[in-house]
């Protein structure tokens, strides 16, 4: 083969190794992106179960670069704890070597088999899912192409002189280790950089021993993405970058203890549990990110107390208003981005129930107080509104097709919220003007009044639970509440008229037919977010 030949073939086979490996992670990412909060929920038990849920969920997205972004975005938004967080990386570490051993296989001959499947499965079905399942299958096939392009390639390689000088070079246990931290930053993704030395080890360029210190090289390099997210993050955000970047230089630094003096001890024993280069070296990167956590595990609280000392201090808030979920780049992740707006949005409906329920305690209470309270977070309300539908129009381009049905609905969910935050100012008018014109409600009217409210705001609850946990049960009851309410709607605005009649209320208390019409106008809002949020074919 030409040299010519040799580096296309090379190159080329490194690309298609590459894209297969993206589209394999991206499909898998695809598949579980829904599921990720509830996967990740369980690092919440403790630290030990987060080492488990992380090497278990970073095997399934075939990625540890993207694992360690989600938690650094987790404990950025707050729905994850450092101390959580050290788990999740640890196992992160040991997930990523599933990379490695799944690259050891020798599938050559099969591989053009799973890229027509694929094919197949992505051009052929006309089903979301088995398109997704499909772009793993390809990613997969193609994955192992490359690798078959580069072992071809590679065995041409090792009788240039100048290849066999630079490999002479990595022998050399700092060379070799900042020559994996390259690679590795630059490709983002230490399986990338370890799956490549599998194929090099297969084709004989590379000996056990000169990968041991790569390996250590690509294990800091793969922290890169996490360090680049977690600059764009809050103060706690940064420690969870750097608890992933010194848990990886901290464990390198005890293996190279241990394998200078003892390196040839540590290579008989690879090659005895494996005589295939391949899986040797895939063995190696397994067995070192075992040993490390095992190590580093006892000291997940020091490392975290460390992070606390290097990244001193809180966040100096720059707005009188702020976002607590969102707060990264959304294209990082869509599938964070989704997880992030949803909490997001929760918290708005929950500020603005909460602004609902004051200000009619300020009508009933006639407090001024609650009254400007009430005005003050109508602002944030408003403040939110305008972030998250911002952000929604940011990660409506880069979600897949099947998830932008789903933002249409948050659309609308974050208006009719957003609409329940001006009913409740309006109330929050209504108790003003009754203060400043000592205007008086009969005891029967405050009754009705509660009983209405209490109705509409167990309403509004139920929608705001229904959107946020998905439960579709719910719907049944908020519109037999709708109707309840506007039945007593039309009940209390006859009742009233007669109350005006019969001299039994204050001719100026005509703001009760308002307020009744605001609580009757806030279930409406209510059975909206209901509809947006599971029946989008009829509402959008």
């Amino acid at each position: 083969m030409s040299s010519s030949a040799m580096i296309i073939s090379m190159c080329g086979g490194l690309g298609l190794f590459l894209y297969g490996m993206h589209q394999m992670s991206e499909g898998i990412e695809k598949v579980a992106g829904s599921k990720m909060k509830t996967i990740l929920e369980w690092c919440t038990k403790n630290r030990f179960i987060g080492v488990i849920v992380g090497t278990i969920f970073t095997a399934i997205i075939q990625s540890s670069s993207a694992a360690t972004v989600m938690v650094v975005s987790f404990v950025n938004s707050g729905l994850m704890n450092l101390m959580q967080a050290v788990g999740v990386i640890m196992g992160a570490n040991i997930g990523t070597t599933v990379t490695a051993q799944i690259v050891a296989f020798n599938l050559d001959s099969v591989a053009p088999l799973f890229v027509i499947i694929g094919v197949v499965m992505i051009m052929f079905v006309k089903n979301e899912t088995v398109n997704k399942i499909g772009d793993v299958i390809f990613g997969f096939g193609a994955l192992f192409l490359g690798m078959s392009l580069m072992k071809d390639a590679m065995s041409s390689v090792g009788d240039s002189a100048v290849v066999r000088d630079v490999i002479v070079s990595l022998e050399n246990p700092v060379l070799a280790i900042l020559v994996g931290t390259l690679i590795t930053t630059i490709l983002q993704s230490s399986s990338a950089s370890v799956g490549i030395l599998v194929t090099m080890a297969a084709s004989g360029l590379v000996d056990l021993k000169m990968c041991f210190f790569v390996i250590l090289g690509c294990n800091i390099g793969a922290c890169t993405s996490a360090v680049l997210v977690g600059l764009t993050g809050k103060k706690v955000a940064k420690r969870a970058a750097l608890i992933h970047l010194l848990f990886n230089i901290i464990g390198s630094i005890i293996m190279l203890l241990i394998l200078i003096p003892f390196g040839g001890y540590v290579e008989t024993f690879m090659n005895y549990i494996s005589s295939n280069p391949s899986r040797a070296v895939a063995n190696t990167h397994t067995i070192f990110k075992v040993f490390q956590v095992i190590i580093l595990f006892p000291f997940g609280g020091w490392i975290v107390k460390l992070t606390n000392l290097l990244v001193p201090g809180d966040d100096e808030k720059k707005e009188k208003y702020e976002l607590q979920y969102i707060s990264l780049d959304a294209s990082v992740s869509p599938a964070i981005a989704v997880i992030e707006v949803t909490n997001e949005i929760k918290r708005m409906g929950e500020i603005t129930e909460y602004n609902l329920t004051r200000s009619m305690q300020a009508l009933v209470e006639e407090d001024k107080e609650i009254i400007k309270e009430v005005f003050e977070r109508e602002h944030e309300i408003d403040f939110l509104s305008r972030k998250i539908t911002d952000f929604l129009i940011k990660i409506n381009q880069i979600l897949p097709v099947s998830e932008t049905k789903n933002i249409a609905g948050y659309y609308h969910v974050v208006s009719d919220i957003e609409r329940i935050g001006d009913h409740a100012e309006n109330i929050a008018e209504f108790a003003e003007k009754k203060i400043a014109e000592q205007i008086k409600f009969s005891d029967v009217a405050m009754v009705e009044l509660k009983e209405m409210f209490d109705m509409m705001d167990k309403q509004v609850k139920l929608a705001l639970n229904a959107f946020t946990e998905r439960e579709e049960e719910h719907l049944k009851e908020i519109l037999e509440i709708e109707d309840k309410v506007d039945g007593l709607e039309r009940l209390l605005q006859k009742n009233h008229v007669k109350r005006l009649a019969q001299n039994e209320c204050d001719p100026k208390s005509t703001i009760f037919a308002d307020l009744v019409s605001n609580l009757e106008r806030v279930s409406d809002h209510a059975t909206n977010i209901a509809f947006a949020t599971f029946k989008q074919e009829e509402y959008i």
